[in-house]
């Protein structure tokens, strides 16, 4: 069977797809439906951090399945419970809101910004930055700086101004007596991999507190230890109001959350905001899971891990004039080239490496954090084969 034409005449042709069947994963790898065997430097985007089919999450899926799936948040479950108390204490004091994806938990922190703005007397305008990325959705696409997502869909449902990336100045400028918060990605990964500066981090935050203004960290794609920290912003040692999680969190299951500062969760009363399936019993446990195994000791692999990618890297730059720069955290790392990558891509699929094209320009490289130092180092060869 046809399965290319059976999706394209039964399923919405909404992404760019590769030519690529994946019937299995295991680990770092996946396989085709012809049994080809490819190393994933993609991990679905960044979900399947753990890598593919991790044993330690699959029991404990297998394990809530048993017991119980789904009640509904009009009754309490203890993996909603345990995974809040875990993700507090592991980010900052406050509290958790649950949904099913890195868009929701970006629409519940918009919702908490108007909230926000009606308590403290301030606007209903949010500084977000040019390139960056916070969903799909009409609010969360209204606050994504890059034009092509916004695009046919106009006018956008909210009002959001966009500042330069690490330019305090860009922000100082935008923000006034109409602004109620900042919305930021730590690294910038659909805008190209790009990783905030320290001393912009900082700026923010001493911005928001002498203006009130709520600042919220989009983590959705560089948390849960991809940077080599269990949260980005744990690298700048600043801390949000709000923070927002999704992705690798479930270790391959669907799950957002939001983590706020008590006095930001106590602006939603009961009946202000929910979602059917946040904080389903199973998903919550598949991410105690992946909460126990990223300990100290794991991170520090992953650092680890990331300095030997990034010297990779840095060599295949010494090596092909077209690579200007590399760039990340840990192990989300990008090669901005100065032509289009797609080829690149194409030519590492064939060659049974799965990459990424961000931006055009921006190969962009997110392996999983348990993939060895052996498999770090043929994924690097096989791309400078690629780009040979």
């Amino acid at each position: 069977m046809n399965w290319i034409a059976e999706d394209q005449k039964y399923v919405f042709q909404t992404y760019l797809k590769q030519p690529l069947l994946i019937v299995k994963g295991k680990g770092s790898h996946v396989w085709d439906e012809k049994g080809k065997k490819y190393l994933d430097f993609f991990s679905g985007l960044s979900v399947d951090n753990l890598g593919h089919c991790d044993p330690d999450v699959a029991r404990a899926i297998s394990d809530q399945a048993r017991k119980i799936v789904h009640t509904s948040n009009l009754y309490y479950t203890l993996p909603q419970i345990q995974l809040a108390k875990m993700l507090v204490e592991k980010s900052f004091p406050g509290k958790v809101f649950y949904c099913n994806s890195g868009a929701e938990a970006n629409e519940a922190a918009f919702k908490l910004s108007r909230r926000w703005a009606k308590k403290h007397g301030l606007g209903n305008e949010i500084i977000a930055f040019e390139n960056s990325f916070h969903g799909r959705t009409f609010a969360t696409v209204s606050l994504t700086g890059q034009p092509r997502y916004q695009r046919g869909f106009e006018p956008m449902a909210e009002k959001a101004v966009f500042a330069k990336f690490n330019d305090l100045e860009s922000v100082g400028s935008l923000a006034t007596e109409k602004t109620c918060a900042i919305f930021v990605e730590p690294v910038q990964g659909e805008g190209g991999v790009q990783p905030a500066t320290k001393q912009f981090m900082e700026g923010l935050r001493q911005l928001c507190d002498q203006k009130k203004l709520l600042l919220v960290f989009d983590e959705v794609q560089c948390g849960m230890g991809r940077t080599g920290n269990f949260f980005a912003f744990q690298h700048y040692g600043v801390k949000p109001d709000v923070l927002t999680l999704a992705k690798a969190l479930g270790g391959g299951l669907p799950i957002g959350a939001v983590v706020a500062r008590d006095e930001v969760a106590a602006l939603f009363e009961r009946g202000d905001h929910g979602a059917t399936f946040g904080g389903n019993a199973v998903v919550c446990r598949a991410a105690m899971e992946v909460v126990k195994i990223l300990s100290p000791a794991f991170l520090k692999s992953v650092k680890r891990k990331g300095e030997i990618l990034h010297q990779g890297l840095s060599k295949l730059k010494s090596k092909f004039p077209f690579i200007r720069e590399v760039r990340g955290l840990g192990l989300m790392q990008g090669l901005v080239l100065n032509r289009s990558g797609k080829i690149y891509v194409d030519k590492a699929r064939e060659a049974g490496l799965l990459i990424n094209c961000t931006h055009d320009t921006v190969l962009r490289l997110l392996p999983p954090l348990t993939l060895s130092e052996p498999e770090l180092r043929k994924g690097v060869s096989i791309l400078e084969s690629a780009l040979s």
